[in-house]
């Protein structure tokens, strides 16, 4: 099935989904108590800690619970709102104090803050629940670990309402790593009471049971279709939300939820693919937000441990073979930043994410592939989300046309939105992939830390440097005013040119359309809803 063939099918789907429940009136009409959102892709779990879960399923941690910091907000050009990461503000915790070495921060709960069932927040809560994080191990492990939270005894209960992070050095990313949605804090008396021998961090319960003190509570939760948030009234994490009410509705199909925010079946239609956003912003009946997405880039991976990909000169000859400037058009329909034709081998700055030197040249292609084993060619599945099938679909087919004049055979591998976090970044066997991973800190040695380093969960191509790694492990916690960090970043970018285990496709922006009449949308580092602004 080609694209538009898939669009065209998608339509199909539009009479049925109208049916669903809580979207058969119009939302734009409905009271100002409730908002209904529209999403493509599934919702695994309600526990982010949980092995497997989903990137959709992390609204459910920035909506229900709460962390000790939260980031503020800043208006962008076009007038929009984004959260600022330079700006670290309170959410569980009322203040902060780091110790003059740097190496400590103490932290006091707010002393009125509750969970849903009315029990105090205290440093007991806050142990247990980033103690869970580290012990249930995986992709939570690592992201505490890029805050250089690795160690249980780190983690120091003063008194009820007095927590401290003991730090094994200073660290930039430590504050702000607080504040990312892994750092959640559970109702640690719920989880214990519910939990088990086999399963003592009560993974089994808080799966599809949150205990959170979050501005919203889960009110119900239709695997695969719907999850409805109801406001906690006792929240004082921030600003009570405006709204009583919130449906976030899954819809897989693109063409169906473009109809139903154009017609007023819901308020607003999260991450719309790119060719709908530059349709609905011209027909001007809809909103439609475009925010850059900090540290993030949309990539084709080729992964080590497929035998033609170990040939730097083949990994090479595939960058030069890529279809960029037809794939910005088709796929991201010119909304974003192109991370090709970088004039220079060598970065020039420090700066992340920024052009590669690579562009499309046949020509080198095949002269590069003619120095390997592999000058005549071999055979590759190209995978692709699904879920993420907007982008992917035209990407995937104009690599799959350009790659076969070079003489690289390529199949499609279509894998659902559901399956594909397991089958591409945590097993890692796909030999070629299309991702996209947006780094939640706003630095370039965070995003070499989780997308270059072996084992981590977004190295999905098994990419293993000694130098990169030694490089992450001195950058990742210096000041960035440290003499020697701007020069530590070009040698990882200068890797990163040279050995292209991710070949940058483009930087993008995240699209959403929505009612007029719907205010407080904001853009996030994390890429999902947060309902806790919106007002209509």
């Amino acid at each position: 099935m080609n694209r538009r063939e898939l669009l065209k099918s998608a339509g199909a789907v539009a009479a049925g989904a109208a049916m669903l429940p809580f979207l058969k009136t119009n939302a734009w009409a409905q009271s100002a108590s409730t908002v209904v959102v529209l999403i493509g892709n599934t919702i695994n779990s309600l526990d982010i800690h949980r092995p497997g879960t989903n990137r959709p399923s992390y609204q459910v941690a920035v909506n229900v619970y709460d962390r000790l910091v939260t980031f503020g907000t800043k208006k962008l050009a076009d007038g929009s709102l984004s959260y600022d990461y330079d700006k670290v503000e309170p959410e569980l915790a009322e203040s902060w104090q780091l110790s003059s070495d740097r190496k400590a921060i103490l932290f006091k709960i707010k002393a009125n803050a509750t969970f849903w069932d009315g029990t105090p927040v205290t440093a007991e809560d806050v142990k247990w629940s980033f103690d869970r994080a580290l012990a249930l191990g995986g992709f939570p492990k690592v992201q505490m670990g890029a805050g250089g939270f690795v160690d249980p005894s780190q983690f120091v209960v003063v008194d009820s309402k007095n927590f401290r992070i003991d730090l094994k050095q200073p660290s930039k990313l430590a504050l702000p790593n607080l504040g990312v949605p892994v750092a959640v804090i559970i109702n640690s008396k719920v989880a214990k009471a519910n939990a088990t021998e086999k399963d003592p961090w009560a993974a089994e319960y808080l799966h599809r049971t949150p205990a959170g003190s979050g501005a919203f509570k889960v009110e119900r939760w239709d695997a695969g279709q719907q999850l409805v948030y109801v406001r906690n009234d006792k929240w004082v994490g921030g600003p009570l939300p405006a709204v009583q009410r919130v449906i976030i509705r899954e819809v897989p199909a693109t063409a169906t939820r473009r109809a139903m925010v154009e017609r007023g079946d819901a308020h607003l239609s999260f991450q719309i693919p790119n060719k709908d956003a530059q349709e609905l912003a011209a027909a001007k009946k809809v909103k439609v937000t475009g925010s850059p997405i900090d540290n993030c880039l949309y990539v084709a991976c080729l992964n080590y441990n497929f035998e033609p990909f170990k040939d730097q000169k083949v990994r090479q000859a595939v960058a030069y073979a890529i279809p960029y400037d037809q794939i910005f058009k088709q796929a991201a329909y010119g909304r974003g930043v192109p991370m090709w034709g970088g004039k220079s081998p060598k970065p020039a700055t420090a700066a992340w994410p920024q052009k590669f030197p690579y562009d499309t040249d046949l020509k080198k292609a095949k002269a590069l592939l003619a120095q390997t084993k592999y000058k005549d060619g071999f055979e590759v599945p190209l995978s692709y989300d699904l879920g993420e099938a907007d982008w992917g679909e035209p990407a995937a087919l104009l690599i799959q046309e350009s790659l076969g004049k070079i003489g690289i055979k390529v199949t499609l591998d279509k894998v659902p939105g559901a399956n594909w976090r397991t089958v591409a970044l945590v097993d890692k066997k796909l030999p070629f992939l299309l991702e996209n991973f947006g780094g939640w800190l706003n630095t370039a040695d965070y995003y070499f830390y989780w997308a270059y380093i072996k084992g981590n969960l977004f190295n999905a191509s098994n990419y293993d440097d000694p130098v990169v790694k030694k490089l992450v492990d001195e950058t990742l916690h210096m000041d960035k005013s440290d003499k020697t960090y701007d020069a530590k970043i070009k040698q990882l970018i200068q890797k990163a040119f040279d050995d292209v285990p991710r070949i940058p496709l483009w930087q993008p922006t995240l699209e959403s359309a929505m009612s007029p009449k719907l205010e407080g949308y904001e853009f996030w580092f994390h890429r999902q809803v947060d309902a806790r602004s919106f007002k209509v």
